[in-house]
């Protein structure tokens, strides 16, 4: 019985976690600088309209620069739409298709400091099913539903291992 309660939570807890946005943090652990090649780190990724990039550099060597595609082959930071310089930036990806970043300081993106990623639209969710007045789907039902079935795993187990 308790097993099957947490099979339960477990699968509604990935049916949410994939229905949220993901947050990347350019480079990984080793965040935005010269060390890293952002081709391979950006290879494989899913970026969806809706995700976050989190630029994180020294703002005393680093900055960050949104360009067009021409500008990325050229490495030229004078056309930039956005000029981020915080150290800690975060953009939302808001549009489907190409988005180029690179480091406008100095050589460092003829060195290899910029990224380019192909966003996708958004997971589209699942429409619900039809509801009258008396039945309107509220999020915070969804969560007691996840919490509830935590809480019924935890319990279960705990008696269990009072037998």
């Amino acid at each position: 019985m308790a097993f099957k309660a947490f099979l339960i939570a477990i699968i509604i807890a990935a049916a949410v976690a994939s229905a949220v946005a993901t947050d990347y943090m350019v480079g990984d652990n080793a965040g935005w600088n010269l060390e890293v090649n952002y081709t391979e780190w950006a290879k494989g990724k899913d970026f969806r309209v809706g995700d976050t990039l989190m630029f994180m550099y020294n703002k005393d060597y680093h900055n960050v620069a949104k360009v067009n595609g021409t500008d990325f082959q050229q490495c030229n930071a004078s056309n930039a739409s956005n000029l981020l310089r915080t150290g800690s930036d975060t953009i939302t990806l808001a549009t489907p298709g190409k988005k180029w970043y690179i480091c406008g300081l100095s050589d460092h993106c003829s060195k290899g400091m910029k990224l380019v990623i192909n966003v996708a639209a958004a997971l589209e969710a699942p429409a619900p099913a039809p509801t009258s007045a008396a039945t309107i789907f509220c999020p915070l039902k969804s969560y007691a539903w996840i919490l509830a079935a935590v809480l019924l795993t935890i319990m279960a187990s705990s008696n269990s291992n009072k037998l």
